[in-house]
């Protein structure tokens, strides 16, 4: 679509901390803001963002074509547990299922483990007279009347939202339905979430967590979208309104209200976009994707110009962020690690002097103590500052730098008997570390390394902490884009409309029922068309076939793209080849003599990705001129130097600048450590390259 047809877009991403909002114009220009998040209402500092932008382009709600939404709402209902009150019935004899898990240990020499808490008690969790084998078979017939006795309890403890889920229903879901019509008839305006549709897939205890936290998250989400749709409806927004899911494409906001629990990592997936579009456009293979927020660190590798996906993720890890702490559920999702480290993060000192930062966050209520808003606890962004890494003058609003220094001052370098600069780099260095080596461990987990790749680094603290990270993975060179403070909500910008469904059929290639594997995928073609064509216009939708494949006796399976159908008994040997090709390229070898099954199958249907991103219109400008000094504390030689500060928007095709220095912004600071200089690409991308040591030449 040429840039006079194409109609201006808004985005909009909901932080821990910050609330985004990008203005894409039909020129393809972009104006931003960013503000603190109001968790009173969190629509209100969306409003009030895209009032702002709109107001400084001089364009009317009316010209807006399309307004893509992300957002934290439901992961932070899961965390605080702000969601209503929920009541799960299901098989009688399983209600314990939730509790049980898996019944390992995801610490082995911890005999203090926690675990996580059910979103529903056990007097909460219902059990029903009913049953069916694996096959859908109906072993013992629905007992209604067992449903029924369970509506006082529903009255009792003024149950909002219920979710229903029967062994093996997600082959033949006629009781969960039938179910759910004797408790709508009953209770009108009871939520209900049925298993069988939000998760059709094996393994009964992610199945039953997923349907649990889909309920439990529903009248929330349910609530907020409808009254922001129609806030923006009131102030003439016409367009479209779609949300961003956790699977890096756009749905409506029908779908999003229905499973919101496919929102869980909208926020960054959309920055996992922004990473992959730049991978594509730079021909870079190998990148890992950086985005550090006010309340959380985000990576993700981006292998080929595709980022790693998966149908598994854990909200709310328990413990030190270890897989297997935390409440799974099983949606679409990017593949990326998550720790606490954000601009918010609160740094503490242990029993044994140790300073610690994280999980914990200050949010935007009360914020760092730099905000002046009430924080008084040390942050991330307290140490930033501490450090000379903010330049003050180009922040999005005023801060207090006395309340930043006093209390690192109190909390932490009187603590530890050391001086402020050492006290405040010990937190940054403590987070850096963190980070780095959550990604070593996030890359050995799929067989990859972090050797010799590129870091796209965004988010509103990512920039500050990019050049110390990359020093520490041994990066040679670290990319920030434009708009890098609010690069997940350019990240919607860039994503297509696109829905995933699945649906468990185990199948051994070997006795392959092709016949029953093209009706599943007509079946899913036409649940998933019929969402993706309510939001799309394209004539010409892409289908991405999937299966789970595994050997017979794994545990686990290597998800495998799939040719497309319709598929005969040739596939067999196809099948076959590319879970051969995929396995030993990830474990180094195959298995002789070992049969392969499939358990579930995944059809995308999605838009061609139409927008792109475009060459910057960049020209050779007037010799580079620093806009003033700052007081910076530079930690290769542990001491701090006067550096000069530019503005990116005056910088030039042909700039050059040698670290240490900062390159400054409207929603962040790049810091160029000694150790990095920096360039402008063809995207308008800050490049910081990693400097030769003093007499090593390149080849």
């Amino acid at each position: 679509m040429s840039s006079e047809t194409r109609p201006a877009r808004l985005a909009v991403d909901i932080g821990g901390t910050f609330t985004d909002i990008v203005l894409e114009l039909p020129t393809g220009e972009r104006l931003t803001t960013k503000l603190l998040t109001t968790y009173d209402h969190p629509g209100r500092a969306v409003l009030e963002g895209i009032t702002t932008v709109l107001d400084r382009a001089g364009v009317a709600p009316s010209e807006i074509g399309l307004i893509i939404h992300g957002t934290t709402l439901a992961t932070n209902a899961l965390i605080e547990r702000r969601g209503a009150n929920t009541a799960l019935l299901t098989t009688e004899g399983h209600r314990d299922a939730l509790e049980m898990a898996h019944e390992d240990r995801f610490e082995q020499y911890d005999i203090n483990i926690d675990r996580p808490i059910p979103l529903v008690p056990r007097h909460l969790r219902l059990p029903v007279r009913e049953r069916m084998d694996r096959d859908g078979n109906i072993l013992i017939e629905l007992d209604e009347s067992t449903i029924r006795r369970h509506l006082s309890v529903l009255e009792d403890y003024e149950i909002e939202s219920v979710a229903i889920g029967y062994l093996h229903a997600f082959v033949n879901p006629i009781h969960e339905i039938r179910t759910r019509e004797i408790l709508a008839r009953a209770r009108p305006d009871l939520s209900i979430s049925l298993a069988c549709e939000v998760a059709p897939e094996i393994r009964e205890f992610e199945r039953l967590s997923t349907a649990c936290a889909n309920a439990y998250v529903r009248p929330l989400m349910a609530s907020y979208l409808a009254r922001l749709a129609g806030e923006l409806k009131t102030q003439g927004f016409l367009c479209p309104f779609l949300l961003m899911t956790s699977g890096g494409g756009l749905t409506t906001l029908d779908t999003a209200t229905k499973f919101p629990i496919r929102l869980v990592e909208s926020g960054p997936a959309g920055g996992a976009i922004l990473a992959q579009r730049i991978s594509e456009h730079l021909g870079l293979d190998r990148m890992l994707s950086f985005d550090m927020g006010g309340t959380t660190a985000k990576l993700c590798l981006i292998d080929d110009g595709k980022p790693l996906t998966s149908r598994s993720f854990e909200v709310d890890r328990v413990y030190r962020f270890k897989k297997g702490s935390g409440l799974p559920v099983r949606i679409p999702v990017i593949e990326m690690v998550e720790i606490g480290a954000g601009g918010g993060s609160i740094a503490r000192i242990d029993k044994l002097k140790r300073i610690q930062v994280g999980p914990e966050s200050a949010g935007s209520e009360p914020g760092p103590a730099a905000y002046d808003r009430g924080g008084i606890k040390p942050t991330v962004t307290d140490a930033d500052i501490a450090l000379g890494r903010v330049y003050p003058e180009k922040f999005a609003f005023p801060l207090n730098l006395e309340r930043a220094n006093q209390s690192i001052q109190d909390n932490v370098a009187q603590v530890l008997e050391v001086d402020i600069n050492l006290a405040a780099f010990s937190i940054s260095e403590v987070v850096d570390e963190n980070m780095a080596s959550a990604a070593r461990t996030h890359a050995a987990e799929f067989g990859m390394d972090l050797a010799e790749r590129e870091i796209v680094a965004f988010g509103g603290a990512a920039p500050l902490h990019a050049a110390r990270l990359g020093h520490k993975l041994g990066a040679t060179q670290i990319i920030i884009p434009p708009d890098a403070g609010v690069g997940s909500a350019v990240g919607f910008l860039l994503a297509p409309i696109s829905y995933e469904v699945v649906r468990s059929r185990q199948q051994v290639l070997a006795k392959l029922d092709h016949q029953l594997v093209n009706d599943l995928y007509t079946e899913m073609r036409s649940e998933a068309l019929a969402i993706v064509q309510e939001a799309s216009t394209s004539d010409s939708l892409i289908e991405t076939p999937q299966a789970y494949m595994r050997y017979v006796g794994q545990g686990h399976e290597l998800a495998i793209d799939l040719p497309a159908g319709p598929y005969t008994e040739s596939h067999r040997d196809r099948f076959t080849e590319a879970f051969e090709r995929t396995y030993k390229n990830l474990y180094g070898h195959v298995i002789d003599g070992v049969d392969i099954e499939i358990l579930s199958w995944t059809l995308m249907v999605s838009e061609p990705v139409t927008q792109r991103l475009t060459p910057a219109r960049l020209e050779p400008g007037a010799p580079l001129k620093a806009i003033g000094e700052h007081s910076v504390f530079d930690a290769e030689t542990a001491t701090r130097l006067d550096v000069p500060v530019y503005l990116r928007a005056q910088l030039a095709a042909n700039v050059y600048i040698n670290g240490p220095a900062l390159i400054t912004e409207d929603q962040t600071t790049t810091v160029i450590s000694s150790s990095f200089s920096a360039s402008i690409n063809s995207l308008g991308c800050i490049v910081l390259t990693k400097k030769q040591p003093p007499g090593e030449n390149s080849e």
